[in-house]
């Protein structure tokens, strides 16, 4: 197929593309850069072997976007691009939902006079807000604590209502719940604007010696150490998820929502322990007061992936440390 891939030259993007080209998909990039590296997707076709087209073009540019589909033929797209930073949304929320929200309008617009209705979204975890009971399953209340999670959820409700107006629209929306760790080459990885907002990029900063120690947000949680514990899952692990997605969807699937985490938790100091393995030295950490918001636990039910996608996940927490040590040890400034 020929796929569309918007904001792929992102750290989960750019790893889908290794996977979609190493299965024989042809693919289209669409990327603004603004936190992504255009090297990224270099790399891609390095590790690959195989081309791909870049369009540097912003979702929020429908002429830049409707030229882009006059060009190509595009049977199917994944959609990555926005903005997610937790934080940055709570300060900057007219940004996040003018560019997360609108874009995905702009872009279901220009998908509609194309006739591509085929669409993988790239959602959240977030979009269950606190949720009470674990694991957390797919028919979970929906709710979120911050304009990030909020634009997720808006948008997923575009698109059921799109599928309900339109039921020839085959859509899958997939809620991550902690991507980690790296490709295994070392070549590509994730390479965060400033100071890392999440824990293995942050420790992985720390290991590398431009960060001075791990921040643990709170020992006191009701956990068997006391640290918040999360479902962590590999890159390639979820990237492969897309493609299992995609597979989904030419069997006119309709409209389908999948949960892709590992089905385990891992808490913070257990992160800092295995990171500490894969780099051979204890890593530095120190107990801060918690964040308020953050749960005790989050971890995900993916058998419903598993049953209906044939998608499991391979990769433990060792080797998620082990190729994120390996991506940052080779890349210590990132892509610069």
């Amino acid at each position: 197929m020929n796929i569309l891939v918007t904001g792929g030259a992102g750290y989960i993007g750019s790893h889908t593309c290794v996977e979609l080209l190493l299965e024989g998909h042809q693919i289209v990039v669409i990327d603004n850069l603004s936190n992504s590296k255009e090297t990224s997707l270099q790399r891609v076709q390095e590790i690959t072997g195989k081309p791909l087209t870049f369009y540097k073009a912003d979702l929020l540019n429908e002429p830049a976007i409707q030229a882009v589909f006059e060009r190509e033929k595009i049977d199917a797209v994944i959609h990555f691009a926005g903005l997610k930073a937790v934080g940055e949304s709570v300060d900057r929320p007219l940004s996040y939902y003018h560019n997360n929200v609108t874009g995905t309008l702009v872009l279901c617009d220009v998908m509609k006079r194309f006739g591509v209705r085929n669409l993988v979204f790239s959602s959240s975890a977030t979009v269950y807000g606190a949720a009470e009971q674990m694991p957390i399953r797919e028919d979970f209340p929906l709710s979120a604590l911050n304009p990030y999670g909020r634009s997720k959820l808006m948008i997923e409700d575009i698109l059921r209502d799109l599928h309900q107006a339109e039921p020839a629209w085959n859509i899958a929306i997939l809620r991550y719940f902690n991507p980690v760790g790296a490709h295994i080459s070392g070549r590509i990885g994730e390479d965060p604007n400033g100071i890392p907002n999440n824990l293995l990029p942050y420790v992985a900063q720390v290991a590398v010696g431009r960060q001075p120690f791990v921040r643990v947000w709170g020992n006191d949680y009701p956990t068997p150490d006391g640290t918040g514990i999360r479902d962590y899952i590999h890159v390639t692990d979820l990237a492969i998820g897309h493609l299992r997605a995609l597979d989904k969807l030419s069997q006119n699937s309709g409209l389908v929502t999948y949960n892709l985490g590992t089905g385990q938790g891992t808490s913070v100091l257990e992160v800092i322990a295995a990171f500490s393995r894969a780099c051979g030295r204890q890593l530095p950490f120190k107990i801060m007061q918690r964040r308020p918001g953050d749960a005790a636990v989050s971890y995900a039910d993916p058998s419903k992936a598993n049953r209906e996608l044939n998608w499991f996940t391979s990769r433990g927490i060792d080797e998620m440390c082990a190729d994120t040590w390996r991506w940052q040890s080779a890349n210590p400034n990132g892509y610069d």
